[in-house]
């Protein structure tokens, strides 16, 4: 129950089916018991594994990690919706009032997308440079959108407790699990 509050104040929905939900260590904490049961994974050597994958998922003290999702219930309208925002990774951003853009570097991990359509999921680092971070401690806006008519409203100011909670990330370099 409190790693579901904690994952409700990390989360950003825009429109009806886009959801940003902003890793931290206990998201992935979380993230990696939850495998580790369902897997019934108890040798070290599997548990490493598991660490060495989410790791790279938690925030290091420069930068914001989000997975992404974009949520159709309906089978139908998810492979048209997923068909028509292919490359919907490279319209997703993040702003500091009066200063630039930041556009993620998503899906280190592996392509995710193909030809036809793309994935649900998306993995993202927004990197900010230090005087973003220095503006956001003063009191900056910070905005999230996304550059597309078809996800409306597409763009939002992103407000407290979120904007604390991500603020939070920036603080001493978050530690590996």
């Amino acid at each position: 129950a409190e790693v579901m509050a904690h994952k409700k104040s990390r989360q950003i929905t825009l429109g009806t089916h886009a959801r940003f939900c902003f890793e931290d260590q206990i998201t992935m904490r979380y993230q990696i018991q939850e495998m580790l049961r369902i897997e019934r994974i108890y040798e070290a050597d599997a548990i490493q594994e598991e660490l060495d994958t989410y790791n790279p998922l938690v925030p290091d003290g420069k930068n914001l990690k989000a997975t992404f999702m974009l949520e159709y219930d309906d089978i139908d309208q998810r492979k048209i919706m997923l068909q028509k925002l292919r490359g919907i990774e490279k319209q997703l951003w993040i702003e500091v009032e009066g200063m630039p853009r930041i556009t993620p570097i998503a899906d280190e991990d592996l392509e995710r997308e193909n030809d036809e359509k793309t994935s649900s999921v998306h993995f993202l680092r927004y990197e900010f440079s230090v005087e973003q971070i220095a503006a956001l401690r003063q009191g900056a806006k910070l905005s999230l959108g996304i550059d597309t008519p078809l996800i409306e409203p597409n763009a939002m100011v992103v407000l407290d407790p979120i904007r604390s909670a991500l603020l939070d990330d920036f603080d001493a370099a978050a530690q590996a699990l």
